[in-house]
């Protein structure tokens, strides 16, 4: 079942002609009219005469999610800004977001994208779609609610939390598919043993398409065996729109459609391009975007580039599961969260040394958490359990507030933390994936 056969089976040599003059036309583009591009093309010597095959995209320079990070809020956009008619924002290495702006046309691709990725796994007019992803600031409930919406279906957009609640809904309004985070679809199934409901007998969920976090075959098994749920992997970031690409019902590998994007897959040190099957470093390049384009957004992501076709007959490229990262980001619960941010956040509180902290990452059931152990100063040591217990609740709010998520934190007295000769090692992630 496709949405836009033409594009989704468009033969490889017609596809990487649509690519080259797509790519063409976006460099020309950029090169002309935007100052941040035309620097840095300019800083590496290349023009638009210089591209003139797809071949010739790795002329072009990478872009990073610092480059992001140092143009906030607008200053890398193309669109005038009274044609962004949306924002999303993400967290960013330290205390400044990263913020991605849409058109009209902009929001239509995104939804284009989402449609072509629900019909591949079945999702269509007879389905009644939960979308427990978060609304708001964060892509993806917005992004499943639009593109589930378009190939027509129902949507209950739940949002996240309310559990309980949640589940109620899903057996009194016959949800046949959610979207949400895997770890959250687990969560939910203990939830409903412990309230008496039989997800397999009491409710009609059969499909879940799941992202925004690590997981693995094994969880995919567990889903799919022990719950009776068909789960389906979803990819996408904030940077390039958000959610926008899944496996299909053959489950070998998610589809990132050609006539929007190039795929390119890199060796996370040296930066040169990788052959398909080759493990390596992602790099992306938006065909489509007005307000926001990406050229060569290295993503940090860790894959490959399936070579075999796929049985479903779509000719778009394919990218293995994502088995890591090339930075130090961690998921939690759907949130990116850099160790980067925590010590931003603690360097500015006199009572604490913010240089020497620990972050330990754990799965307590279903759900990830996060515990920050971090140095008092000892001028700030107190016999009184108050003061403490004020100073830890302090330091927890900040950091939700940088981090858009709640932590743990544990105070610990000076010098009681590793030092580091070489890289620091500041995260022990105990998850098991």
């Amino acid at each position: 079942m496709y949405w836009n056969q033409s594009m989704e089976c468009m033969p490889e040599g017609e596809l990487k002609k649509l690519q080259y003059k797509s790519l063409k036309e976006l460099v020309n583009n950029l090169y002309s009219f935007n100052a941040f591009y035309s620097q840095k093309m300019k800083a590496e010597g290349v023009r638009p005469d210089d591209i003139s095959s797809l071949n010739d995209i790795t002329k072009l320079p990478f872009m990073n999610k610092s480059d992001l990070r140092d143009n906030y809020p607008n200053k890398m956009f193309t669109a005038r800004k009274r044609d962004v008619v949306r924002y999303h924002v993400s967290s960013g290495t330290t205390g400044k977001p990263t913020l991605v702006g849409y058109t009209q046309n902009d929001i239509e691709f995104w939804t284009e994208s989402l449609a072509r990725a629900l019909t591949s796994v079945g999702i269509g007019k007879d389905d009644v779609m939960q979308v427990s992803y978060g609304y708001g600031l964060f892509t993806g409930g917005l992004g499943l609610h639009y593109g589930a919406e378009k190939v027509g279906a129902t949507v209950l957009p739940a949002g996240t939390g309310s559990t309980e609640r949640q589940l109620e809904l899903m057996v009194d309004l016959d949800v046949t598919a959610i979207a949400c985070t895997p770890s959250y679809l687990v969560h939910m199934g203990d939830v409903a043993k412990k309230m008496g409901i039989d997800l397999r007998k009491d409710t009609k969920l059969r499909k879940a398409v799941l992202g925004a976090e690590p997981w693995s075959e094994s969880m995919r098994r567990y889903i799919e065996d022990d719950m009776g749920i068909q789960a389906y992997d979803i990819y996408g970031t904030s940077e390039i729109s958000g959610p926008m690409f899944t496996d299909c019902a053959e489950k070998k590998g998610v589809h990132i459609w050609g006539d929007m994007m190039i795929v390119e897959i890199i060796d996370p040190e040296s930066g040169e391009s990788l052959e398909p099957g080759q493990d390596g470093e992602l790099v992306m390049t938006v065909l489509k975007k007005e307000a926001m384009p990406m050229i060569r957004y290295r993503i940090k992501d860790l894959t490959a580039i399936i070579e075999e076709e796929c049985a479903c007959g779509r000719t778009s490229p394919r990218i293995k599961r994502i088995t890591g990262r090339s930075d130090d980001m961690l998921i939690i619960r759907g949130i990116n969260v850099f160790p980067s941010q925590v010590e931003h956040t603690l360097v500015q509180m006199p009572e604490v040394d913010g240089k020497h902290y620990m972050i330990i990452v754990d799965r307590v059931g279903a759900l990830d958490f996060m515990t920050v152990q971090v140095e008092m100063r000892p001028e700030a040591f107190s016999d009184k359990v108050d003061d403490m217990i004020r100073l830890k609740k302090h330091i927890s709010s900040e950091l939700k507030k940088y981090l858009n998520i709640a932590v743990e934190v544990e105070l610990v007295a000076p010098e009681a933390l590793p030092r580091f000769m070489g890289k620091a090692k500041r995260v022990t992630d105990r998850r098991k994936f």
